[in-house]
């Protein structure tokens, strides 16, 4: 396998403040490589500058905002790899016919901020550069409920095969998580360890993922010169249970 050297590589992660993106972050900058990370809110940014203490650069971004983003893209230059980890939107999780029109649409926001990622990043990419970003397992594996979760993840898995038919020598790849522990479920509390448990009580590894686990889906895109066009599975075996 043919793999470029991320050390040095100027590498920016949108959501790159909490969660899978932060976890990327980190990882990269361990590579030796420069990394900007952005996300939106201050509560994440104030703890991943903890967690940097000076290792990689964190900056504030709002996915929807092509200014906030241009800001940043320009204060790097020529971004070598470019990911976008942010959720970017509202997901209603319940039967499609209960949910009204203006929630389905809003979980599409995912899909446009990264849309607005893209457009605004790509003048600053590097020739032999490349985009990463994220879906989702229910893209493929349809459970009820997951309607909007579903459509909107396959529309990022479809948007990635067209933009690395249209942008390349630039690649550009999506990676697929399953079900990983992160705040995301951090609303379920003291009941969290146990919900996850049945979650993925049937999944071919019957546990959830880490968020340490899908950044190196992430990072394997990225240091990979003969993958583009390409959906990474880091699910545990979800999509065939």
């Amino acid at each position: 396998m043919t793999t470029n050297n991320l050390a040095g590589k100027n590498i920016v992660i949108i959501g790159g403040t909490a969660g899978i993106g932060l976890a990327a972050a980190q990882a990269a900058a361990a590579a030796g490589a420069n990394v900007w990370a952005a996300g939106r809110s201050e509560a994440h940014i104030e703890e991943a500058k903890k967690l940097a203490n000076g290792t990689f650069e964190v900056r504030q971004a709002d996915t929807h905002d092509a200014e906030s983003l241009e800001k940043i893209f320009k204060e790097v230059g020529t971004i070598d790899h470019l990911v976008s980890a942010a959720i970017g939107g509202d997901r209603t999780l319940k039967p499609f016919l209960e949910q009204t029109e203006d929630e389905f649409k809003a979980a599409y926001g995912k899909l446009w901020g990264y849309s607005k990622a893209v457009r605004t990043g790509a003048p600053y990419m590097a020739e032999n550069g490349s985009i990463t970003l994220v879906s989702g397992s229910p893209a493929r594996k349809i459970r009820p409920a997951q309607s909007a979760l579903s459509c909107v993840g396959a529309s990022v898995e479809n948007l990635v095969r067209c933009l690395a038919v249209e942008m390349a020598p630039v690649r550009v790849n999506v990676v697929s998580p399953g079900t990983v522990d992160t705040a995301m479920f951090d609303w379920m509390g003291a009941e969290k360890e146990e919900k996850l448990k049945g979650m993925t009580g049937t999944h071919l590894i019957k546990r959830a993922g880490t968020a340490d686990e899908v950044a190196q889906g992430i990072l394997f895109v990225m240091a990979n010169n003969f993958a583009t066009g390409t959906t990474i599975d880091v699910d545990g075996g979800r999509i065939l249970s």
